[in-house]
């Protein structure tokens, strides 16, 4: 069966399509009587209206777009959800993109958001800009940045101080002893990847720690490549005692082959990771993590891009992070290196 349309409306009220048209858009040119009439017929045909056309019409969707480096990442799943919430309690409906940390499926999600029509745009960026970004500029979408920032593009944004947490990191494992801290950066191109590595970098230097540039591997913030890290700097001659990962998907990786190793996480190493996402607390040891809030940022994006799409033209934010403690790092540093235990061999049957 065909959805009803406005003339189906009109015909079972007794009114012309342009009443019925006023009575459902809010026009209040019309009489209680007719409004009555079209308000039961509506309900009746279980008419729907054509949100696009509407949109064409009015020039607004009552949509907004949000694009998230990963949807995969406890974190930016925790952004979407905290972003959806606060849109809709502003009468917004969220269109979610999954960039998965590649600037060609940004600019695809970005360029279907543009055609779409949404009324504003919250995006975690992916590199150091793209053809979409400029668009979305250029147009005067109203957009707002998230998590991280392309250089030279002014746009409002939300961002996190790094640098207080990971100060408070590295003091922390310089206070339990440790000299050699192997970091896991985030990519170079994006923001967050390079202020993450500045904060880490001046740190060491301040706490007197190796700042051997063997002990830095870049990932790409995503699991696989906090794996392949901890491979490379297990195969250093002198090992780092403590690993500390620039976001939880690399962190989650660091563990997995630390454990794979037979490295005991809390006795023969400490690991700290950026971003305290809620399961860490529920880990065997408990993950010691880097913490700032993301229903914070979520809720202030929302509020950035709710101003912008108002015509102002809001100051940037910036959230504080802090360190959360745990058993995965509170300990002494190791007396001997770091060393995978090999796995059981098979035990050979012995003569009769």
């Amino acid at each position: 069966m065909d959805p009803a349309t406005i003339r189906d409306v009109a015909a079972l009220a007794g009114v012309s399509a342009a009443t019925a048209s006023r009575v459902l858009s809010g026009n209040p040119a019309t009489s209680p009587a007719a409004r009555a009439r079209v308000e039961h017929a509506a309900r009746e045909l279980d008419f729907r209206p054509n949100a696009q056309a509407r949109a064409l019409r009015r020039t607004r969707s009552d949509s907004i777009g949000l694009l998230v480096s990963d949807v995969r990442n406890p974190f930016f799943a925790d952004l979407a959800h905290t972003v959806e919430q606060a849109a809709l309690e502003a009468g917004y409906v969220t269109l979610l993109g999954n960039a998965n940390e590649s600037e060609q499926q940004q600019d695809r999600y970005l360029d279907t958001l543009i055609s779409r029509r949404v009324d504003g745009v919250i995006v975690a960026p992916q590199g150091d800009g793209s053809s979409s970004i400029a668009t979305l500029v250029a147009r005067g979408i109203p957009t707002v940045f998230v998590d991280r920032t392309v250089p030279g593009v002014d746009v409002p944004s939300v961002t996190t101080d790094s640098d207080a947490g990971l100060r408070e990191a590295v003091a922390h494992l310089a206070g339990h002893g440790h000299r050699r801290v192997g970091y896991i950066a985030g990519p170079p191109t994006a923001s967050t990847g390079r202020e993450r590595l500045a904060a880490h970098t001046r740190a060491l230097a301040e706490h007197g720690l190796d700042a051997d540039p063997a002990l830095v591997v870049s990932g790409d913030f995503q699991a696989a490549s906090g794996s392949a890290a901890v491979r490379s700097l297990l195969e250093l001659a002198h090992p780092p005692t403590a690993i500390l990962a620039a976001d939880s998907l690399m962190a989650v990786g660091a563990v997995r082959q630390l454990q794979e190793r037979g490295i005991r996480i809390g006795v023969d190493v400490a690991v700290v990771a950026f971003d305290d996402i809620e399961w860490f607390s529920l880990m065997n040891p408990p993950l010691t993590g880097i913490a700032h809030s993301v229903e914070a940022m979520g809720r202030a994006a929302v509020r950035l891009l709710l101003a912008v799409m108002a015509g102002e033209r809001p100051d940037p934010v910036r959230l504080p992070s802090s360190l959360v403690p745990r058993a995965s790092s509170d300990f002494a540093v190791p007396a001997r290196p770091v060393v995978a235990v090999p796995p059981p061999s098979t035990p050979r049957e012995q003569p009769s």
